[in-house]
């Protein structure tokens, strides 16, 4: 989320709202944002401690044999106005991260722009 935060004009521009989604309690959430100054124009959920929206939306991982049995993995939706999601791109390892450019060419490309 920190990498989104210079671009937040640029999604504004574009009418998209940019919201992260955490397994961590809504505290913790909180606490990070504080700490990380990072309380701007972005949206922080917590989906702690049932995470019914990860679970929804693929990307929590659901494999009982995987070390990271039930953690968030590194997921990018683009939700249009109407709720029909647009774009999905669930990373394999959390540790690789898109873009906010990225992103936003994923939102100009996928018509949820304004």
């Amino acid at each position: 989320m920190l990498g989104f935060e210079a671009a937040m004009p640029q999604f504004q521009a574009l009418g998209a709202q940019v919201v992260g989604v955490s397994t961590d309690p809504a505290l913790s959430l909180a606490a990070w944002q504080k700490e990380n100054n990072a309380g701007g124009k972005q949206i922080l959920l917590s989906d702690f401690p049932r995470r019914q929206m990860l679970t929804a939306y693929g990307a929590l991982e659901t494999n009982e044999q995987s070390p990271v049995y039930r953690y968030a993995k590194r997921a990018y939706y683009i939700i249009d106005k109407t709720g029909t999601v647009k774009y999905i791109k669930v990373m394999d390892n959390p540790l690789n991260l898109l873009s906010a450019d990225e992103v936003l060419a994923a939102l100009k490309q996928s018509g949820a722009a304004t």
